[in-house]
């Protein structure tokens, strides 16, 4: 039975449920910092609470909208729908994109708040340097290569527990953090704390994280061949009720991603 969730309805889960993230990634971080002078003991804290809320938002949203979260992921949706595979046009990859980054503002905003920090303060951790850059390439590249990946092969069911597990681990092996979202990196630009990132920092983030998403898609189809057209059985489309079918399509509606972290 396919969902027949609005445009409206779905862009407001994809808004409330990146809020939900940045609230989940940027508050963790304030109370571990709080909590901990040790930063290897609170970027433990913040992981593994980004990574539980991140699959959790995945699982409630995914039915609805696809849960994408990011931009990124977007974006492969659009462009499966222009290679001839199901996916978003572009008025409804705009859309999702818009709501996207208003809600990760919105929840950097309301964690802020939240901790009695003085909101909509931008952060001053400058976050530079060619090898950060290279990290968000990598992190990008393989949170869209995971979704990809388990949706090609047939297993979506895995990809909540896969792409929470992969940022878990990517915010470790990564230079940059994995932040790996466009839109979630913009959010955490209005939090000065342990998660945040200074907006001069911005451009080279997002670039680097777009052209991670170009890769993770070129290595998916270099890896399990081209995404099927329209009627294949890799992946059902978004807005079916299964959430396995609405998370694990990226090229169709997307997944979270995600992601981003």
């Amino acid at each position: 039975m396919t969902n027949k969730a609005s445009l409206l309805r779905r862009v407001a889960a994809e808004l409330i449920g990146t809020a939900g993230l940045l609230v989940v990634v940027i508050g963790s971080g304030i109370q571990a910092a709080n909590l901990s002078r040790d930063t290897g003991v609170a970027l433990v804290a913040n992981s593994l609470a980004s990574a539980i809320g991140l699959g959790l938002i995945i699982t409630l949203f995914g039915p609805l909208s696809g849960a994408h979260l990011n931009p990124v992921v977007t974006l492969t949706a659009w462009w499966a729908r222009r290679t001839g595979g199901e996916g978003l046009d572009t008025r409804e990859a705009f859309a999702y994109a818009a709501a996207q980054t208003t809600g990760a503002i919105g929840g950097a905003v309301l964690a802020e708040t939240m901790f009695g920090r003085t909101p909509g303060t931008f952060s001053t951790q400058v976050r530079d340097g060619g090898h950060l850059l290279i990290g968000e390439i990598v992190a990008t590249a393989g949170l869209v290569l995971v979704i990809q990946g388990l949706g090609r092969i047939g297993r979506p069911r895995l990809v909540p527990a896969a792409v929470a597990a992969y940022i878990a681990a990517a915010i470790w092996f990564t230079s940059s953090g994995s932040f790996a979202n466009p839109a979630g990196t913009i959010g955490r630009a209005f939090s000065d704390s342990f998660t945040g990132i200074a907006p001069q920092s911005l451009p080279g983030f997002v670039a680097a994280q777009l052209l991670g998403g170009v890769l993770g898609l070129a290595l998916a189809a270099l890896l399990y061949g081209r995404e099927p057209r329209e009627g294949g059985t890799t992946a059902p489309r978004s807005g079916q009720p299964e959430t396995e079918a609405a998370v694990a399509d990226i090229p169709r509606t997307g997944s979270a991603f995600e992601a981003i972290v």
